[in-house]
Parts: C-alpha cells; sequence; structure tokens
C-alpha cells in the first residue's frame, strides 16, 4: 500500500489545483454513497420494502416530516429508507459490471494485441459489432434476454451493463498490447527465453492496465444513468426485490401531476450527485495519471546577477 500511495504522490503532485480538488471532491462525494451502501441496514430507519411499522400501516403519499423525512410513495414505502438502499444497488450493480468488464474485457485485449493472427481479426470483428450498437439500446436488448433467464436481479442487470462495456476494456487494452509488445524490453524477455505466458503477466500486463482504473470511474458513472434508464423504463429491478432509484423515478410520474414533489426528487437527485461523484473522479484521475495532460510544476530559472566590469586598456 505504502508502495502504491508513493508512485500516486508525484503525479499528484504534478497536476494541476483544479485536477486536485475535482479528484478529492468526488472521492469524498462517493465515499458518503459508498459509506450509505454499506451501512444501509443501520442508516435507514426501515426497510426498502417496508409498508408498516410497530402494527401501523404507513401513509400513503404522505408529506415529509419528522418521522417519514422523505414522505412516502403510492406503496406506502418510506421515500429517505428507499433512496438509501438504492445507493446499495447502484453500488452492487457497478461494482459487478465493472468487475465482469475487467475479467473479461482485459484478457481478451491482451491476448489478442499480443497473439494477432486470426484470433485478433475475430475478436475485434465482435467487439468492434457490438461498439457499433447504441450502448443503451443494447443494454436493453441484454436485459430483455437475461431477465427471461435469471430473472429481474441484480445480477441480470450488471451482466447487461457488462456487455456494453466490455468492447471499450477490450480495445484500449488490445491497442496498447499491440505497440508495447514490439518494446525493448519485451524482445529482451523473448532473448532470454521467457514464455508467452511470463511475457503478457510479467512484463506487459502492468503497461496495459494503466488506463483502466480511468475507463472503469467513467464507465461507473455512465452505468448509473444506464441502469437508472433501465429501471424507468421498467426493465431493471422491481421494487419488493430491491430499491432502485430508476424504477422510483417511473413510478413517481404519476404523482407529479398531482403535486406529490417528494416521490421524484430524491430519487434522482441521488441520481445526479452520485453520477457527479463519479465523473469528477474520473476527470481527475485521468489528468493525474496521464503524463500528457499532467502540467508539471517548472523550477524558475534563476540568472547570475550582472556584474559590471571596467574595461581594461
Amino acid at each position: 500500500m505504502r508502495t502504491v500511495l508513493s508512485a500516486l504522490a508525484k503525479p499528484f503532485s504534478e497536476t494541476s489545483g483544479l485536477a486536485r480538488w475535482m479528484l478529492v471532491i468526488g472521492i469524498v462525494m462517493s465515499a458518503v454513497f459508498v459509506f450509505l451502501a454499506i451501512f444501509a441496514p443501520w442508516v435507514a430507519p426501515y426497510g426498502f420494502a417496508q409498508a408498516s411499522a410497530h402494527g401501523t400501516d404507513f401513509p400513503k403519499l404522505g408529506h415529509p416530516d419528522g418521522t417519514h423525512w422523505f414522505g412516502t410513495d403510492r406503496l406506502f414505502f418510506d421515500v429517505y429508507s428507499r433512496t438509501i438502499w438504492g445507493a446499495r444497488t447502484a453500488i452492487e450493480v457497478v461494482l459487478l459490471s465493472i468487475l465482469v468488464c475487467i475479467v473479461v474485457g482485459v484478457p481478451l485485449g491482451l491476448i489478442s494485441g499480443y497473439y494477432g493472427g486470426w484470433l485478433d481479426r475475430i475478436l475485434v470483428l465482435v467487439m468492434d459489432a457490438l461498439f457499433a450498437f447504441p450502448s443503451f439500446l443494447l443494454a436493453i436488448v441484454f436485459s430483455f434476454l437475461l431477465t427471461n433467464i435469471v430473472g429481474g436481479s441484480v445480477i441480470a442487470v450488471s451482466l447487461s451493463l457488462s456487455a456494453i462495456y466490455i468492447p471499450q476494456y477490450y480495445r484500449v487494452v488490445r491497442n496498447t498490447t499491440v505497440s508495447a509488445k514490439e518494446a525493448t524490453y519485451v524482445e529482451a524477455a523473448r532473448a532470454m527465453g521467457a514464455s508467452d505466458g511470463v511475457i503478457m503477466r510479467r512484463y506487459l500486463f502492468g503497461n496495459v492496465v494503466q488506463s483502466v482504473p480511468v475507463i472503469g470511474t467513467l464507465n461507473a458513472a455512465d452505468a448509473i444513468l444506464t441502469l437508472a434508464g433501465l429501471g424507468f423504463l421498467g426493465l431493471g429491478i422491481q421494487s419488493t426485490q430491491a430499491a432502485e432509484w430508476g424504477h422510483d423515478l417511473n413510478r413517481a410520474l404519476a404523482d407529479a401531476g398531482s403535486g406529490v414533489w417528494w416521490t421524484g426528487l430524491y430519487p434522482g437527485l441521488a441520481i445526479v450527485l452520485l453520477v457527479t461523484a463519479l465523473t469528477l473522479v474520473g476527470e481527475g484521475l485521468n489528468e493525474t495519471l496521464n503524463p500528457t495532460l499532467r502540467r508539471r510544476r517548472l523550477l524558475p530559472v534563476l540568472l547570475p546577477a550582472r556584474v559590471e566590469t571596467e574595461e581594461v586598456r
């Protein structure tokens, strides 16, 4: 851990002040949502599908008050509790989808870029075909297919999001591998008799995955929006399975016309804040880790003082 922090200390010190603030603010905001996701059973006063407490039913579309801080919805659910539990659902879906993308996309890109040939052409064709489709449309198609197989669960939605982001990881890692495999240190490793597996694992992997954290963070922000879009269309997670902000916004549409504003305000605000936080982290990491975007600190050039000398005759 100390080695990682020391490796990031110099790039962080060389970034601009704006990038530092973006990264710090994004990390703090994201940490708040991660805290809510982990400790949702203790932070939320009620369950995500709880409609009564102590033998008393919650009011239908109740106004925000001391008992229900964000009010209640038409299903008698506490909006404050569902907003907090929605953070857990969003974090779970994002982490699972990014994990699948890394496990599938990074090895495929590494193998494809290193070996080339017919395997590379086939994988490039498949990934380009997936990348050509609009991402949200592709997520809807996979959501339809996976919902019929595993149901509308967190796993189904995570796999639907993974299908649209794997080509991005593949393309970045594959393109970096194609250029890195011709480097001198790789040629030296081959001359020493290192196998292909050793070269990819020890010499290429660390160099080609440097952009993966930035891609993962930016994809996480986009995954939150895609998850909310699927839930808004009724293709995501249902109310009785887990709390999901997009699905809550879908149900809040019928309330907006009658002046009930609290059922849609807080889930929508949570989406905006989490997407903003992840975007700030991604942009800050990009400027910190990308040497072409870092503004290096230049030491001032000090010239010696000019000394007036008399002309010697």
